[in-house]
């Protein structure tokens, strides 16, 4: 099956460039469709770019905080001057809806 996503410009290029091969994501309805195997087309927020990947694995979590212990801060996206901190995807999902869904990691591999 192929999904598409769309991504602001820094984790998509983070995608791009093979150092970003975890995809956090709300375990929503959307999300649920998703198996290991499948495409998903990143669509770049900023220029419309597409960058074609497969899903390898998915590790299910029941928060952020809980899936940020279990993987590497460039995997998920940040660099390497950075700190990674769950709380920046509160910007995206509430705490009510991670509750209610849990989330997902989506590791990926650039097709």
């Amino acid at each position: 099956m192929m999904h598409e996503m769309r991504l602001h410009k820094e984790p998509f290029e983070k995608i791009k460039q093979g150092t970003k091969t975890i995809e956090i994501r709300l375990y929503d309805e959307k999300r649920q469709l998703v198996k290991v195997g499948d495409t998903i087309d990143f669509i770049s927020r900023k220029t419309g770019e597409i960058l074609s990947t497969q899903v390898v694995a998915l590790h299910f979590f029941p928060t952020f905080a809980e899936l940020y212990k279990h993987f590497d801060k460039i995997s998920l996206g940040y660099g390497e001057n950075e700190t990674a901190n769950p709380n920046d995807m509160a910007k995206y999902y509430s705490q009510e809806d991670q509750a209610k869904y849990g989330v997902v990691g989506i590791e990926i591999k650039r097709l």
